[in-house]
């Protein structure tokens, strides 16, 4: 027996063992509720203003799910739910808020400008910078095609 396919036995008998299943189950439920509280605001926010356009109820929502994530990452609900839903924590809005939040936060220590401005876009800025390219190269393909 060679030393890598002891090492793989060796590491095949100790690690400890994934709980996919239950890890996939708890995603797909807070994901989903999470998308749930996303339509009961929007449903709440048409009803509560009946004039409003459904670009305008749509940019309310988004604005309300945003200060949910922000706020909920600030009290530190946030990072407990992503710890048990793992991946259905990360819905679009409220993870991108979270992800905005959370280093802003953590360096609100070293200044104003040192420390909020200048980390708060650690994780969220290559997000936005590869949607930006690829909503670029998308536009130029379908223009091209």
């Amino acid at each position: 027996m060679t030393d890598k396919a002891e090492y793989r036995e060796y590491v095949k008998k100790n690690a400890p063992g994934s709980p996919m299943w239950r890890s996939l189950f708890a995603a797909f439920v807070v994901g989903g509720l999470i998308c749930c509280v996303g339509e009961g605001v929007h449903d709440a926010i048409e009803t509560l203003f009946p004039g409003l356009s459904e670009d305008a109820v749509g940019s309310w929502t988004t604005v309300v799910m945003i200060f949910f994530g922000a706020f909920f990452t600030a009290v530190g609900l946030y990072d407990r739910l992503g710890r048990v839903a793992g991946g259905g924590s990360i819905i679009p809005i409220t993870g991108f808020a979270n992800s905005v939040v959370s280093p802003a936060l953590e360096y609100n220590r070293e200044g104003v400008f040192f420390g909020v401005c200048a980390k708060m876009f650690v994780i969220a800025g290559p997000i936005i910078v590869f949607g930006v390219v690829s909503g670029i190269v998308v536009g130029v393909i379908s223009l091209l095609v």
